[in-house]
């Protein structure tokens, strides 16, 4: 019985996420469970704090039929933090379960920036309206531990310079697990979800940082420490024509920012845009350095097609002349622009908050088990990590 009334509660949350607000006999004409099943619901989960009346009703009486109650969710259902930490800035994003942005901050930082400065961003972000959310999904433009949640310092980093715990730095205002993730793997998840049936791509991004994400069967490959996609110190064909580290690339050609290994984007863009040789000679150069490190992907991973993101790699003037230089080499492949342009990164975070504060809020409707006081979780990585609850949680 229990089991049975589980399933329809869930079934019942599902739609009214989906469609915002239903009467009892609309529920039951969208799950297909009977009115008296679906009313009994619709009480349960009144009675847990999960739905409400929302005042609103259907016109009928007077010989018109039976007046129908509108219920949704209440807002103690509750919301998730999206945050996003990268070149661009440090933006935090509270979402709902229908899917809809209830806050937004935004935080500037510079690049390169220390781990104070983003934790310091990080607090005044956590500043958004409305109780404390039941989760948080974490973008960060670094490599991250996949058994910490910490990013890493890597050579030559183009952003971060040192290593930030966004676990530690966010629990005291999240009320339940936070996911950490890398953000090129995030823009591959937005990818995937914007496409029907990519399943199978490499997505490499070429921005102000270089990075590289592999999908096989329409999951993100991590690694074994989280580390998988780093392509900045891949070997490819230099300027001289001789082997380069991808990074060292930009900086011989002098594309870099100064003081940083981070690639001047402005610059890279007007260096390549134009038809006169200087332009045509740099473009050929980056293509081939770029052709070089997809033919290590290609060889390695062996993708359906191959993704260029970022915020040069889908230019025309770059997108054509790497394709050029792919067709000729042994193993050419399908090479296409990123479809999902506006904040990859934050798109795949928020879509993956939002999913798992549905599941949440239907998981908050089940019968209490024998661990349901023990406090919050946060999950670092693949590693679910008790921690201290937030005064007053």
């Amino acid at each position: 019985m229990d089991l049975a009334r589980s399933m329809t509660d869930e079934t019942v949350l599902r739609a009214l996420m989906q469609h915002r607000r239903l009467t009892r006999a609309e529920l039951a004409a969208h799950t297909g469970i009977s009115k008296p099943t679906a009313g009994e619901s619709v009480r349960r989960l009144s009675a847990a704090g999960l739905l409400a009346d929302t005042g609103e009703r259907t016109p009928g009486g007077r010989g018109k039929g039976r007046v129908g109650s509108y219920y949704a969710l209440t807002p103690d259902a509750g919301t998730a933090l999206a945050v996003s930490i990268g070149p661009s800035g440090a933006v935090a994003e509270q979402v709902d379960a229908y899917g809809d942005t209830v806050a937004r901050a935004r935080r500037p930082l510079r690049t390169p920036t220390e781990p104070e400065a983003v934790a310091a961003a990080l607090h005044e972000l956590t500043a958004l309206a409305g109780p404390l959310p039941r989760l948080a999904v974490v973008s960060a433009a670094d490599p991250v531990d996949r058994r910490t949640g910490r990013l890493r310092k890597m050579p030559d980093a183009p952003f971060l310079l040192g290593d930030l715990d966004p676990v530690a730095v966010l629990s005291p205002y999240v009320a339940g697990p936070i996911t950490v993730d890398n953000d090129v793997n995030w823009a591959a998840r937005a990818e995937r979800d914007a496409t029907e049936g990519r399943t199978d791509f490499a997505y490499l991004h070429l921005g102000v940082g270089l990075g590289g994400a592999v999908v096989s069967d329409g999951e993100v490959r991590r690694g074994h420490g989280g580390l998988a996609g780093e392509l900045a110190h891949l070997v490819t064909t230099g300027p001289n024509g001789d082997a380069t580290g991808f990074i060292q690339v930009f900086g011989e050609l002098g594309l870099r920012l100064p003081g940083s290994t981070a690639i001047d984007t402005a610059r890279l863009l007007a260096a390549v845009t134009g038809d006169d040789p200087d332009a045509s000679a740099t473009r050929s150069l980056i293509a081939r350095a770029v052709a070089g490190v997809v033919a290590a992907v290609v060889a390695l991973t062996d993708p359906a097609e191959v993704i260029l993101g970022g915020s040069w790699g889908p230019h025309p003037a770059i997108l054509d002349a790497v394709s050029a230089v792919v067709a000729r080499q042994p193993r050419p492949g399908p090479l296409h622009a990123a479809t999902v342009t506006a904040e990859p990164s934050l798109t795949g975070a928020r879509t993956d908050a939002i999913t798992r504060l549905r599941t949440a809020i239907i998981t908050a409707s089940q019968p209490p088990g024998p661990a349901a006081d023990a406090g919050p979780l946060s999950q670092a990585g693949d590693r679910w990590v008790r921690l201290a609850g937030p005064a007053g949680a």
